[in-house]
């Protein structure tokens, strides 16, 4: 059975959050260029730049720790993985009711979602997961394409 750790129910891969692959190596280069030019000596002296340099650090040095399936991710209300969790399904794209409401609805916002749902039940979990690790190195992130904010219903 395939490693879902970076899988959440609804069918997105953790690894191609801007949260993960993105935004912590821009964070450190920022701070990297940043204490080059001797920011750490005399920032201190602007209003509000410790808070700054201590939130930036915190980006830099951050490791994903976001789990779905552990409920440290995503809204904790989440409908989605209630759902799940009720009916033993690993991924929704697997229920029988694929693609549902809560699931249309976040594919609002998720243009791939679908796409990647349908993907996932044709070539199975195990070869779905290695190509998203293949989409991971191409720099692709979600935010890349979210084309409008979505809502998902509370049903």
């Amino acid at each position: 059975m395939a490693d879902l750790a970076q899988v959440t129910y609804c069918g997105l891969y953790c690894g191609l959050c801007s949260q993960r692959n993105r935004i912590p190596p821009r964070a450190r280069a920022l701070q990297e260029a940043m204490h080059k030019d001797g920011w750490e000596l005399w920032g201190p002296g602007i209003p509000g730049f410790e808070a700054f340099w201590s939130f930036l650090g915190g980006l830099a040095s951050s490791e994903p720790r976001c789990s779905c399936r552990e409920g440290r991710c995503g809204p904790p209300f989440c409908g989605i993985r209630k759902c799940a969790q009720e009916k033993g399904i690993e991924v929704c794209a697997f229920c029988d009711d694929y693609p549902c409401e809560r699931i249309l609805g976040l594919a609002k916002g998720y243009v791939t979602l679908l796409a990647d749902g349908q993907r996932m039940r044709a070539i199975g979990i195990d070869a779905w997961i290695q190509e998203q690790e293949e989409r991971c190195k191409t720099g692709f992130a979600y935010v890349d394409i979210r084309c409008e904010p979505y809502e998902v219903p509370d049903k």
